[in-house]
């Protein structure tokens, strides 16, 4: 089954948030297969610093629900081992700025095993990454370095924007054989509700999705931002096409360039830092597959080129949906 909204009827749907999801699909997921386990720092009697995996421990054991040290480092380099054994691991980072210290066994086992091992091992193995800001957290606790994950070979990078997506994209990543990032983004944990599906289904790991059809412009954006980016889309004179891109890596350059060619104008719209972000490459990729079609240059409204920034001024740093109107207007009313 490819699509939530079909994924049963309204009446086998229950209205959940982003924590009661990823904690239901969890514990789906471990139920329908004994070698799943999950590991994380305070995962275990305390239920995840957001509750995420809450009273697992106590349905599943501490031999599949794994409270480990802090050492992120230690978390990942270990769920390898396993997940080259025959576990299927999900690893939880409690927040991506937590992840630098484990890069270098991203890079060189992660990501890599499967190929220097000529194939030989498959590394089954799902890690779950908080991210993003809004939530006025501490220092390196909001960061949106998903740049860095995509420009890795060998790696699925997961984002949904709601709970819905949530559930059919963990589910799939879960039972996938290649390595993945599934990004939860923390200030979509209990800001918003809607129908879940109660049936199991799965969503595919490189479709892109079309949240809004339109004719005038197309919005590509992921995770948080494309609730803005709908928000934007009601406010402004405009039909506009707003695209949920779900997997960042590998990219669905079909479905963006499908609808630019229709709409002729294009907006990026990402909460991470403007340089290097995903933004400048799906700009690339449109300039270089629809020139022909475009009415307007391509706009990005996106995060600073500047550090995360303290909880006073957190407000000012966010992209919101003022900045995303910005941007369709600036491209409506361009002409050459």
């Amino acid at each position: 089954m490819s699509d939530p909204e079909v994924a049963g009827d309204a009446d086998e749907a229950t209205e959940r948030n982003l924590v009661e999801t990823i904690n239901r699909t969890l514990g789906q997921e471990m139920r329908n297969d004994d070698s799943v386990r999950l590991m994380g720092y305070d995962i275990g009697p305390i239920g995840g610093v957001y509750r995420t995996t809450d009273g697992l421990v106590e349905e599943f054991g501490e031999d599949r629900v794994i409270d480990t040290p802090l050492s992120e480092n230690a978390i990942l380099g270990t769920a390898v081992g396993m997940a080259m054994r025959g576990e299927r691991v999900v690893p939880e980072i409690q927040f991506m700025g937590f992840f630098y210290p484990a890069f270098g066994q991203f890079m060189y086992t992660f990501v890599k095993m499967h190929e220097r091992s000529g194939g030989g091992f498959d590394v089954p193995l799902t890690i779950r990454m908080v991210c993003g800001g809004g939530v006025k957290a501490s220092e390196y606790h909001s960061e949106s370095t998903e740049s860095f994950l995509v420009h890795t070979p060998g790696v699925r990078v997961v984002y949904p924007s709601g709970p819905a997506e949530a559930k059919g994209l963990l589910a799939a990543s879960i039972r996938h054989d290649d390595p993945v990032v599934f990004m939860e983004h923390k200030k979509l944990y209990r800001t918003h509700r809607e129908p879940v599906p109660e049936e199991e289904y799965t969503l595919p790991l490189d479709e892109a999705r079309i949240a809004r059809e339109g004719e005038d412009v197309t919005v590509v954006s992921w995770g948080a931002m494309v609730r803005h980016a709908e928000t934007a889309a009601d406010r402004v004179d405009a039909d506009v096409e707003v695209i949920d891109l779900r997997t960042l890596a590998p990219l669905d350059v079909e479905t963006v360039l499908e609808s630019v060619k229709k709409t002729g104008r294009c907006v990026v719209f990402h909460e991470a830092r403007r340089t290097l972000g995903l933004g400048a490459e799906i700009a690339a990729l449109v300039n270089e597959y629809a020139f022909d079609r475009l009415h307007a240059p391509i706009r990005r409204a996106t995060g600073y080129d500047v550090h995360f920034p303290k909880n006073v001024i957190e407000d000012d740093y966010l992209p919101d949906p003022d900045r995303a109107q910005y941007a369709i207007e600036a491209v409506m009313d361009y002409e050459f």
